[in-house]
């Protein structure tokens, strides 16, 4: 997780967390691409804590991931818990 996002690795995450063929707006599918520019620029702040402008961007990240978190919690919480488990985060 920790590389840039290529459209390469984009590609990967989406056909991994699809649910189904050409499927790159459900909750699943966003969730992990936050997660994984969210990985990305928590490892550019370790070497660049000056850069105050981009961490408001990460915080604004942070916050939609948590909405869509919410939402797919309301919605369907099986799904929701697979999606914990596999990204590996808390709550």
């Amino acid at each position: 997780f920790s590389t840039m996002l290529t459209p390469e690795r984009k590609t990967e995450i989406i056909k991994e967390y699809a649910r189904e063929d050409k499927d790159t707006g459900s909750p699943e599918v966003q969730i992990s691409l936050l997660s994984a520019k969210i990985v990305y620029l928590t490892d550019h702040f370790r070497t660049h804590p000056k850069d105050v402008h981009s961490r408001r961007g990460l915080l604004k990240m942070v916050a939609r991931r948590r909405r869509l978190l919410d939402y797919l919690h309301n919605t369907n919480s099986d799904k929701y818990k697979e999606i914990i488990k596999r990204l590996d985060l808390r709550k």
